[in-house]
C-alpha cells in the first residue's frame, strides 16, 4: 500500500546518510511505488554472473513460477558467494501492485552479504488481479522455490518471507495460512508445502476489520476504498456489504493465525497515517497471546516509508538467522 515517489539521493547525503544506504533507500522507495501489471514474458530465465566485488555470485532473472490467464509470473534469484542454505523471499508489492522493474539488487546485496539466497517475487497487479488471487500466487511461489531447492542450494525448511506494506500483508497471509492446500492445484509443484520458517515485515495491514481502533473497518473509509478497493472487488461503487465483510475478514492475516504461525518480526513507524501502527501492535499482542514468538519494533517519528528504517532490514536478517535453524 506504499505509494511514495522515489527519494532523491542528494538530500540524504546532506543528512549524513551513507551512499550505500541512499542507494538502498531508493530501491525501497521504488518497490513501494505504484507500477504496472506485474507479469513478464515466459522466455527462459537469464543467468548473469556477477563480476568484481560485492556478495552476489549470480542472478537468475525471470524464473516462471506460475502461468494464468495468458500471463507468466516470475521471480529473480540472487545467489550469494558464501551461501548458508538459508533463503529470503521478498514480496515485491506496493498497494497490491507489482512489477519486475522494482526488483532491487541493492536489497539482495544486503541479504547475500549474510549468506541468504534471495528470491524477489513479482505477482499479478490490481485491479486485474484481486487480493485473494494474489495471495495464492505468492503461496505458489513458495511451493515453486521449494520444488527447486536443491537446484538453488537452499534448505526448503529455512525460508524467511519479507515485504513492506502490501508486501508485508501478503507475507503474513502466507505465514498464517500455513499448510492450507492450494485453492486450485496446477501441477506437482502444488503438492509442496507453502509454509515458511520465519516472517519479517514492514508496516503491514493485519486486520481490515479493526483498523486504527476496534470495530473500525478499513474499507468503510472512502479514501482507502477509492485507493485500494479495486484490489478487492471489480466495482467499488456497487453496494455489496456482505462481500466487503467477507473479504475484509478473509484477507486479514489476523483471521488465520494459529499457534503454528512462524516467528514473526513487525517493523512499524509510530507516525504512519496510511497503515496505523495499531495494526502491528494488535497482531503482535495476538501472536504472543497464543504462544507464537513475535517481536515488534516501533520506529519513533516515522511514517509509511522506509526513510530511517533502512537499518531495520538488518534486524529482519538477524531475526531470520536466529529462527531459521
Amino acid at each position: 500500500m506504499l505509494n511514495k515517489a522515489p527519494v532523491p539521493l542528494e538530500p540524504l547525503y546532506a543528512k549524513g546518510m551513507t551512499a550505500r544506504h541512499s542507494r538502498i533507500l531508493l530501491s525501497f522507495a521504488l518497490i513501494g511505488a505504484v507500477v504496472s501489471q506485474g507479469c513478464a514474458s515466459s522466455s527462459a530465465p537469464k543467468v548473469t554472473v556477477q563480476q568484481g566485488g560485492g556478495n552476489i555470485a549470480s542472478r537468475i532473472s525471470d524464473v516462471v513460477y506460475a502461468k494464468a490467464q495468458g500471463a507468466a509470473f516470475t521471480y529473480d534469484v540472487f545467489k550469494p558467494k558464501a551461501p548458508t542454505g538459508r533463503a529470503l523471499l521478498f514480496v515485491v508489492s506496493g498497494g497490491w501492485v507489482s512489477d519486475h522493474a522494482q526488483i532491487s539488487p541493492q536489497l539482495a546485496e544486503l541479504a547475500c552479504a549474510k549468506g541468504f539466497t534471495v528470491f524477489q517475487v513479482v505477482h499479478g497487479a490490481k485491479p486485474r488481479y484481486k487480493v485473494p488471487e494474489i495471495v495464492e500466487l505468492i503461496r505458489r511461489s513458495v511451493r515453486h522455490i521449494k520444488s527447486k531447492a536443491s537446484d538453488y542450494g537452499i534448505d526448503p525448511n529455512k525460508i524467511g518471507i519479507s515485504g513492506g506494506s502490501a508486501g508485508g500483508h501478503l507475507s503474513l497471509m502466507v505465514g498464517a495460512l500455513g499448510e492450507k492446500p492450494a485453492l486450485k492445484a496446477m501441477d506437482d509443484v502444488d503438492k509442496q508445502s507453502s509454509t515458511v520458517g520465519a516472517i519479517g515485515v514492514f508496516f503491514p495491514p493485519t486486520d481490515f476489520e479493526n483498523w486504527g481502533k476496534e470495530g473500525t473497518k478499513a474499507l468503510d473509509n472512502p479514501i482507502l476504498r477509492a485507493a485500494f478497493g479495486d484490489a478487492f472487488v471489480a466495482d467499488v461503487n456497487k453496494p455489496q456489504p456482505e462481500l466487503w465483510e467477507k473479504l475484509s475478514k478473509d484477507m486479514s492475516p489476523s483471521t488465520h493465525v494459529t499457534a503454528k504461525m512462524p516467528p514473526t518480526l513487525l517493523v512499524h513507524g509510530d507516525k504512519d497515517t496510511l497503515v496505523p501502527v495499531q495494526q502491528s501492535e494488535r497482531l503482535d499482542k495476538q501472536l504472543k497471546g497464543i504462544g507464537v514468538k513475535s517481536r515488534l519494533i516501533v520506529v519513533p517519528g516515522k511514517g509509511h516509508d522506509f526513510l530511517g528504517m533502512i537499518d531495520k532490514f538488518e534486524d529482519i536478517l538477524a531475526w531470520f538467522n536466529e529462527n531459521l535453524k
